[in-house]
């Protein structure tokens, strides 16, 4: 009688009207109406968890930002709302066939789309992103990207390209982003970030050599930080 539904309006997440109230399970019939598209995504804490798509917010709801409404739940709730954004991403942006253009049908089983024409199947996409986290002794290097809000820095990121490894894809972002040497590789972990399909694959990376260059466009300020005044 009770589910986890992380339910979605134009990409946002929807929560409840009174800000002190958190996400909570809901009775299983509380958003399935018509217009509704919905996807099974497993259990957590051993009730049924649904992603919704709804035409538009009940009254009592609100639309939150993903991002914003993550940084506020705990892990596995974070997770839950990565995962359903995701499936319903995938599900939206593979209604037609990319092959021939005919419209796509659900494949019972798996959670893929088929067409019915000429077989193309298309499964939810993962781009996997690397995270590096130069270092030196006693410094970080950190970089800002023109969109970022004032005064937040990051540890240098960018998508892995066809044919490469993670390990080449660190060391080419570093190059053209910062145009700094690295080494000494070490997987740090990885996150799952549904912006708007990512795998985030972190390292840190010792500097070798060079100085810092920022890359025209993509890298608006860079700079070595000591770990102990360490910018937002």
């Amino acid at each position: 009688p009770q589910q986890w539904q992380l339910a979605f309006v134009e990409g946002q997440l929807l929560l409840p009207e009174p800000e002190d109230l958190g996400l909570s399970p809901q009775a299983a019939s509380t958003w399935v109406r018509e217009g509704t598209t919905r996807h099974y995504l497993g259990q957590l804490d051993g009730l049924d968890c649904w992603a919704l798509h709804l035409p538009e917010a009940p009254q009592g709801w609100r639309r939150v930002p993903l991002r914003t409404a993550m940084m506020g739940f705990p892990e596995p709730l974070a997770g839950l709302a990565s995962r359903a954004a995701q499936v319903l991403d995938w599900d939206r942006t593979h209604r037609f066939c990319g092959v021939c253009g005919t419209p796509t049908e659900h494949q019972a089983g798996e959670r893929a789309r088929r067409c019915p024409s000429c077989g193309h199947t298309a499964y939810p996409r993962i781009s996997p992103a690397m995270m590096a986290l130069v270092w030196r002794p006693g410094e970080v290097l950190l970089a800002r990207a023109p969109h970022f809000v004032p005064g937040m820095y990051s540890a240098l990121a960018g998508f892995v390209e066809a044919g490469e490894s993670i390990e080449q894809c660190i060391r080419r972002e570093v190059a053209e982003e910062v145009g700094v040497s690295i080494d000494e590789l070490r997987y740090y972990g990885s996150q799952s970030w549904p912006f708007p399909n990512s795998l985030m694959i972190a390292f840190s990376a010792e500097w070798t050599g060079g100085e810092i260059v920022p890359q025209p466009g993509e890298i608006e300020h860079a700079a070595w930080f000591p770990i102990d005044e360490l910018p937002n």
